[in-house]
């Protein structure tokens, strides 16, 4: 599939799978996990190549890691770094007020499809989006795509850690539309920029990833 990605119809079923095993493995890992790990191994059976093998390579790393290594390594990846945010109205919006319109907007599509959050989930964090997804794929994929930019920004930054996360986001590329045009310029824009800020009195954006040449929508 080389310079294309896996996605050719959002009515196809392994979408849902695909999206609902990574939601998974984007939540915090608890005791709860290798059991995670086993049902996205059989999941990762039934998807494309290009979804598949990086959800692999992740259940690979995760099963020979310590869980509580596991675990800490999740806490400094996404809890302490900017640029590894799971939230992605932050990548829109950074810590302005207008990301309290786009949260309020995904409330009202969630709440609109007949779908409601746990009260200790935000609506923007990508395991929840990715869940909603692998319900309504049409109103999902959508969302994801609105927010390509941010979640490929996100992509880069643990790529460029060299996070083990960093392959489920490549598995969630895999699965949305190649970035193109404007997609393109909004990401390098993010890049070179971070998002927007307001003066109250929160940390600056962490130092941009750059991008490399050519993006395209999965691994290769």
């Amino acid at each position: 599939m080389k310079g294309k990605n896996a996605r050719t119809d959002r009515a196809e079923p392994w979408l849902s799978h695909a999206w609902q095993a990574q939601s998974l493995l984007l939540a915090y890992p608890d005791e709860g996990f290798e059991q995670t790990l086993a049902l996205a191994g059989r999941v990762a059976a039934t998807l494309p190549e290009a979804v598949a093998r990086p959800l692999l390579r992740f259940t690979a790393h995760a099963e020979r890691t310590a869980p509580a290594d596991l675990a800490a390594t999740y806490v400094a990846t996404f809890d302490h770094r900017k640029r590894c945010c799971l939230y992605l109205t932050y990548y829109a919006h950074g810590d302005t007020r207008r990301r309290g319109l786009g949260l309020l907007r995904l409330k009202q599509t969630y709440a609109a499809a007949g779908w409601r959050l746990g009260d200790d989930e935000l609506p923007d964090h990508l395991a929840v989006v990715l869940e909603f997804a692998a319900t309504d794929p049409t109103a999902g994929g959508r969302l994801l795509t609105e927010h390509r930019a941010g979640l490929e920004l996100l992509r880069l930054a643990l790529n460029d850690d060299g996070s083990p996360w960093a392959h489920v986001l490549d598995s969630v590329s895999a699965t949305l539309p190649t970035l193109a045009g404007d997609d393109r310029e909004a990401v390098m824009r993010l890049a070179a920029q971070g998002p927007p800020e307001e003066q109250v009195g929160l940390d600056p954006y962490a130092t941009p990833v750059f991008l490399p040449d050519p993006v395209v929508g999965g691994p290769r």
